[in-house]
């Protein structure tokens, strides 16, 4: 939020009297260190100590930014040569602020001289009077001017000092997306993994036996035999297809293309062993990138806990907030799950790749809460 008008003013004079404590503080720590500085056996320690309190009067200057201009800095430290070269320039900006305040308060006391000789002689032609007025007013609209440009340099040379470059900025973000990318890539690794699995040590088994059934039932003797070797080949085709169709739900539900979130997470509480409680308060359709990132959460997070947990019920509540969209998955158990563990990693790296956040709370004794924060613009 800007800081009034009011209050910019006097940050604005108040960092004048901090320039000339910056100009008092160079010329006397430099008379003093100068010879140090210019002796290369000493200047690294000389050059530390100049820095060290200037590193003093940049805070001050930190302290005036935040509190009469209400600005906010990352927690980042500068170097000693950003430090020396900030206050340098602070200091000569500052000064140069300091003489134009003084040029425009100047030009209003002249302003009200000229206003006194107006109201007192009429002698004067309006020829004077426009000259006078024109004059005055392009002086001014300069000063108006400078000052705006010095506190925009000053606004300027905060951001470069106390909070990181915009090529650290960048780098940062780089980064960022470099080890999202690879965390994606390992999630979906993993999780085609698990898809195999499922396929080889579920499904695969299952259409073993099925086939071991109907070549029984073919070789049957009786057709009593046969009839109830097929009885129960029909029965294993039918829990074939229920796994086949968890499977493919774990794969991509196509509830989601369909119905949309709110219908598919209904069908994660129907396939789910314990009792879930939904609460879904989302009055805007939702982007399909979120709308998936948000079913992976629910749905590993319920499933883990009807597993591992020992709850008695499940508690889900996605609720949208302005351009956020926030799912809480919370159980009854035990508690202490694994953040590390691959399921959470996975749903972690897949939030992040989205730019938002997992946080996993679940101590010992329960309950487990799992918080994702999901930007929907």
């Amino acid at each position: 939020m800007a800081a009034p008008f009011l209050l910019r003013v006097l940050g604005v004079l108040i960092g004048c009297l901090t320039a000339l404590l910056g100009l008092v503080y160079f010329t006397v720590a430099g008379t003093a260190l100068g010879p140090f500085l210019l002796s290369p056996p000493t200047r690294a320690r000389a050059h530390a100590l100049l820095a060290s309190g200037a590193r003093r009067l940049t805070a001050l200057e930190r302290r005036r930014r935040s509190v009469f201009f209400h600005d906010t800095f990352p927690d980042h430290r500068a170097s000693d040569r950003q430090i020396l070269r900030y206050l340098a320039i602070r200091t000569y900006s500052g000064l140069l602020c300091a003489v134009v305040v003084g040029l425009v308060d100047f030009g209003a006391v002249l302003a009200g001289v000229f206003a006194v000789s107006l109201a007192t002689h009429t002698a004067m032609t309006w020829v004077d009077v426009l000259s006078q007025v024109v004059l005055g007013g392009t002086l001014l609209f300069l000063a108006v001017q400078g000052l705006r440009a010095l506190t925009d340099q000053d606004a300027r040379l905060a951001r470069e000092c106390f909070g990181p470059s915009e090529r650290e900025l960048m780098q940062r973000r780089i980064d960022e997306l470099a080890t999202s990318r690879a965390a994606v890539v390992q999630a979906v690794d993993v999780e085609r993994r698990r898809v195999e699995r499922d396929l080889h040590d579920g499904v695969q088994q299952r259409l073993v036996a099925l086939a071991m059934l109907l070549g029984r039932a073919r070789r049957g003797r009786t057709p009593e035999r046969a009839d109830a070797l097929l009885e129960q080949a029909h029965k294993e085709a039918q829990e074939v297809l229920t796994e086949l169709r968890e499977v493919a739900w774990r794969v991509y539900p196509s509830a989601l293309d369909n119905l949309g979130l709110r219908e598919a997470l209904g069908g994660v509480s129907e396939r789910c062993a314990l009792p879930v409680r939904m609460e879904y308060d989302v009055p805007d359709p939702l982007p399909s990138t979120v709308e998936t990132a948000a079913y992976f959460v629910v749905s590993e997070a319920v499933t883990n806990a009807a597993k591992h947990s020992a709850a008695e019920e499940i508690s889900v509540r996605v609720r949208a907030s302005g351009a956020r969209l926030t799912v809480l998955v919370r159980d009854s158990g035990v508690g202490g799950a694994d953040p590390g563990g691959s399921g959470l990693t996975g749903l972690r790296s897949r939030v992040a790749a989205l730019d938002g956040t997992l946080h996993v709370d679940s101590p010992l004794g329960g309950p487990t809460t799992i918080t994702a924060e999901l930007p929907c613009a």
